[in-house]
C-alpha cells in the first residue's frame, strides 16, 4: 500500500507518516525500485495504534517509546506481555521489563492490564521463585516495578467527579499491589484517591478520612492475622465515624478478589451507604 492510501485509511497525513518514520523509527516500509514507500498491514497496525494513543493524550514521542520503534510489533494479546515481562525480569533486563509493563497499560484498558497482565505475571514470578528458577531479588524487582507504575497513574488525591476515597492497608499488612490496583481503577472511575499504603494505623486512617470529608475508606488485608487484629478496632471506629463507608478487601476478607471485582464492591457499598 502506498503512502497516500495509508493516509486515507488511517487519517494520518502523508507528511506526518514520513516524520514518524524518520524521527521515531516506528515505521519501516519497503521500497520499490523507484524508491516509493510500500506499507504492510503491520505498518497499518502500528499507525492505528499510535493514532489511538494520541487521541488519549499521549505525545508522539511517548507513544513511539511505548510502541518500541520499528523493530517491535504491538502485542496482540495479554499473554505475550506476561511472557515478556516475566522473561525480562528473570533475564534480568530492567529496560525491557519496564517497557513491557508500560505497553500493558498503554495497549489495554486498566482492568485488563491488571487482571490479564500484572496479576498473572506476579503469580508466575512467584511460582518461579518457589521452584528455584527465580531469585527473591527478581521477585521483589517485579513487585516494585508494578508498584511504581500503579503509583504513577494516581493524582495524589485531587477530588474527582465522585469525590474522594482513602485507601490503606491495615496494620501489619505490607502487601499493597492489590490495593494499588483498586486505587487505579477507582481513579479512572472518577474518584480522587488519597492513598496511604502499607501498614497504616487505623485511628489515623479514620481521622484523615473524616477531616477530608470523604465518603469511603477502603481497607486491605491479605494476611488473616492482620485482618483479625484489625477487626478488633473496626467496630469501635465504625461507631465513632458512622457517616464513613467502610469497604474491606484483600485475600483475607475476599478470597481471590481481583481489583475489578473490588471496584464493583466499592460501588455496591456506596449505594448501600447512601
Amino acid at each position: 500500500m502506498n503512502i497516500q492510501a495509508v493516509a486515507r485509511r488511517t487519517g494520518i497525513p502523508s507528511a506526518t507518516l514520513r516524520k514518524w518514520e524518520q524521527r521515531y523509527g516506528v515505521l519501516k516500509p519497503d521500497r520499490t525500485p523507484g524508491a516509493h514507500r510500500r506499507y504492510s498491514e503491520r505498518d497499518i497496525l502500528r499507525v492505528e495504534w499510535l493514532k489511538a494513543r494520541l487521541d488519549e493524550g499521549y505525545r508522539i514521542g511517548e507513544a513511539a517509546r511505548l510502541l518500541g520503534g520499528a523493530t517491535g510489533t504491538p502485542p496482540r494479546d495479554a499473554s505475550e506481555l506476561v511472557a515478556d515481562l516475566v522473561a525480562a525480569t528473570v533475564a534480568p533486563d530492567p529496560e525491557r521489563a519496564v517497557h513491557s509493563l508500560d505497553q500493558a497499560f498503554a495497549l489495554l484498558s486498566y482492568d485488563k492490564a491488571l487482571g490479564d497482565v500484572v496479576e498473572p505475571a506476579l503469580g508466575r514470578i512467584g511460582d518461579l521463585w518457589s521452584a528455584g528458577e527465580a531469585t527473591v531479588a527478581e521477585e521483589h524487582h517485579m513487585t516494585e516495578m508494578v508498584r511504581g507504575k500503579l503509583r504513577s497513574l494516581l493524582d495524589g488525591g485531587t477530588a474527582g467527579s465522585r469525590g474522594r476515597a482513602v485507601l490503606a492497608c491495615v496494620p501489619g499488612e505490607r502487601h499493597e499491589c492489590g490495593l494499588l490496583g483498586l486505587a487505579v481503577l477507582m481513579h479512572a472511575d472518577g474518584w480522587g484517591i488519597v492513598y496511604l499504603g502499607a501498614d497504616t494505623p487505623l485511628d489515623t486512617a479514620f481521622s484523615l478520612a473524616d477531616s477530608l470529608d470523604t465518603e469511603l475508606l477502603c481497607l486491605s488485608a491479605t494476611m488473616p492475622a492482620a485482618a483479625a487484629d484489625a477487626e478488633l478496632d473496626l467496630e469501635r471506629l465504625s461507631s465513632a465515624y458512622p457517616h464513613l463507608g467502610i469497604v474491606r478487601g484483600g485475600a483475607a476478607w475476599a478470597e481471590d478478589e481481583t481489583p475489578a471485582a473490588a471496584l464493583d464492591r466499592v460501588r455496591q457499598a456506596l449505594a448501600v451507604h447512601a
